[in-house]
């Protein structure tokens, strides 16, 4: 196992700046993921880490060496990537063990990493079968055992679980959970899937633009956004957001509707009269009109019966908003009703910067 530092580390193609100097400390044994909308770098950096991509500048550093000019076979990096990339004519054994045969490891040894990795996997029952006759799921747990027995000090996923279905991605999501808790690797994780980030994350690093946009755990990143861009990327459904006007002690959107500033102010939530700010609340946070102090007389647009919650969009201002309702909640399209705000988690963020103010 080792630690893996990225210290101003660049890449452009051209003109085109792709990764714009980041800065990122991951420890030895921890799990990050790297999250992001599509073009934000997030596969580029990885693949620098892996040495497929040469880098424009800055330094990449595995345990104490730094290996920025070091082929991939020389880094001691495993890497699964979307592709599954599995020779169809060689068996799962054969597979499994290419890597141990082309670095002259032993028929023992080999055979005895084979078989500790499939049974990690639940995939000792299919090392005689080929590529053809296994599904998505099962040849992924393949290529992540091809990758488990080269031992290395750093594994790396590149969106792994994207040619999955729903059901699949769950169940092999899991399997790289359950993986880390075992063998304790540090992992380095791309995808796209917040939710694959929330639930497989010791750490999230949240991509935008080549620049790194905000790093921390779930919880942080979930709770404590620092950019209306973090909040609306992190969750599902996406948090909502309204721009308000701070007026007197009360915060006023477009409609008339208002809540109480003072009820989430902090120190940092300071604000001069007649300022602009975005508004965030995550569906979820939405009450009762009888359970809170804080509430907004709304007109229902759309109802959305889930059995386990309901989701109800309605209008504030200009924006349409989702509440996330219990499944008893009855009402329905053109109605007006009023909603409560749960006031301890309510975010705010500056409407020039878009950076959080509490």
């Amino acid at each position: 196992m080792a630690s893996v530092s990225l210290k101003k580390l660049d890449k452009s193609y051209g003109a085109l700046r792709i990764v714009k100097g980041i800065d990122l400390e991951i420890a030895d044994g921890e799990f990050v993921v790297f999250v992001g909308p599509s073009g934000c770098g997030k596969s580029t950096t990885l693949r620098m880490v892996a040495g497929l991509e040469t880098i424009s500048g800055g330094e990449i550093c595995i345990g104490e060496q730094v290996v920025n000019k070091l082929p991939p076979r020389e880094r001691d990096i495993a890497m699964v990537f979307q592709d599954y990339a599995l020779y169809p004519h060689k068996t799962v054994r054969e597979n499994m063990g290419f890597s141990l045969k082309v670095r002259g490891t032993n028929i023992a040894d080999s055979n005895r990493r084979i078989n500790e990795a499939a049974e990690i996997l639940g995939i000792s029952h299919l090392l005689d079968r080929r590529p053809g006759q296994l599904s998505g799921g099962q040849r992924q747990r393949v290529a992540m055992g091809r990758a488990i027995v080269r031992r290395p000090q750093v594994f790396l996923f590149d969106e792994p679980l994207s040619n999955l279905d729903a059901k699949l991605r769950g169940q092999v999501r899991t399997e790289i959970k359950r993986l880390h808790q075992q063998i304790g690797t540090t992992i380095i994780y791309v995808t796209h899937d917040q939710v694959e980030a929330m639930t497989l994350a010791d750490r999230i690093v949240i991509l935008r633009g080549g620049d790194i946009e905000q790093v921390g755990t779930p919880d942080e990143v979930y709770n404590r956004p620092n950019s209306v861009f973090v909040g609306g990327f992190v969750g599902s459904p996406a948090m909502n957001f309204s721009k308000g006007r701070v007026t007197g002690d009360r915060l006023v959107f477009s409609d008339g509707n208002s809540l109480p500033f003072a009820a989430f102010r902090s120190e940092k939530a300071t604000a001069s009269e007649g300022q602009e700010m975005i508004v965030g609340v995550r569906p979820e946070h939405f009450t009762s009109a009888a359970a809170s102090d804080a509430q907004l007389t709304v007109k229902v647009q759309v109802v959305e019966p889930l059995g386990s919650d309901t989701l109800v969009h309605f209008q504030l201002g200009g924006d349409v908003l989702t509440a996330r309702m219990p499944p008893d909640v009855r009402t329905h399209a053109g109605e007006e009703i009023r909603v409560g705000v749960d006031s301890t988690k309510v975010h705010l963020f500056d409407a020039v910067t878009q950076r959080a103010v509490a």
